[in-house]
């Protein structure tokens, strides 16, 4: 019985997706929004076939765009976060800065950096970097210092440099955190390199979506927004499945 209920129970996404997929295709069929606004699921099927490979090469740039900045952010969060755990005057200092800079929105911040950068890549890597080593950094922090006060206490005794409980206890024990931020920081890097390459670049889902908006071609623009969402998606996926090879033993108490 457990089983059955947990199938349906995982079922039950895939049922709304059809049942919206289909009032979408009569809505369009009916015309009770012009097909030009609101194009059926089958065209934009079709818009994404016609335009696959013009699509996947746009996809590739963005990508990697989103690959560098992520990398790169995370990389920043954990050193970070490994700072402020250290130096409480400077978790003071650096948090609040922290907070300030997830007020400011990256479409605001992406003109700035196609100013300084130039319509590269290296803009769109600097804002991937800056909105996705927050999550990081923040989970982070908060994993080191919920670690057990008597563990640590414990490997004090046992002579454990500064290096070691982190190495042994408070980086282990933080695993769950960093993968919790890591899901939220890769789907913000597939939408930030978008975001940077709306504003200026030469190629690009971002770049794609802007031609493509500006020919009045909304079939070709739903199929770049379900591409996108269909990267982040499998982008979390593939976070999901390194945790569960990286801790098994969450797999198990499941």
């Amino acid at each position: 019985m457990k089983k059955r209920t947990s199938i349906n129970i995982n079922f039950l996404p895939v049922l709304v997706i059809v049942i919206l997929l289909i009032i979408w295709q009569l809505v369009s069929y009916f015309q009770i929004v012009p097909t030009f606004m609101l194009p059926s699921p089958i065209n934009v099927v079709k818009a994404f076939i016609a335009d696959f490979p013009l699509l996947m090469s746009n996809a590739g740039v963005t990508l990697l765009e989103a690959f560098w900045g992520l990398l790169l952010g995370v990389i920043g969060g954990v050193l970070i976060a490994v700072i402020m755990d250290l130096f409480e005057p400077l978790y003071k200092a650096i948090y609040p800065l922290l907070v300030i800079s997830q007020t400011v929105p990256a479409v605001a911040i992406a003109p700035l950096l196609i100013l300084w950068f130039g319509y590269g890549m290296l803009p769109k890597i600097v804002l991937i970097t800056i909105t996705t080593f927050f999550p990081v950094a923040v989970e982070m922090l908060t994993g080191f210092r919920a670690t057990d006060r008597d563990l640590l206490h414990l490997m004090k005794t046992m002579g454990a440099t500064k290096w070691k409980l982190y190495y042994y206890v408070k980086f282990p024990n933080s695993l769950n955190h960093f993968f919790s931020s890591l899901k939220i920081s890769v789907s913000y890097a597939i939408v930030s390199a978008v975001i940077s390459e709306w504003v200026g670049g030469f190629s690009g889902l971002g770049v794609y979506m802007t031609r493509v908006m500006k020919a009045y071609a909304y079939d070709k623009m739903f199929a770049v927004i379900f591409l996108i969402s269909a990267m982040s998606l499998l982008l979390i996926w593939l976070v999901t499945l390194i945790q569960h090879k990286v801790m098994p033993w969450e797999a198990v108490k499941k």
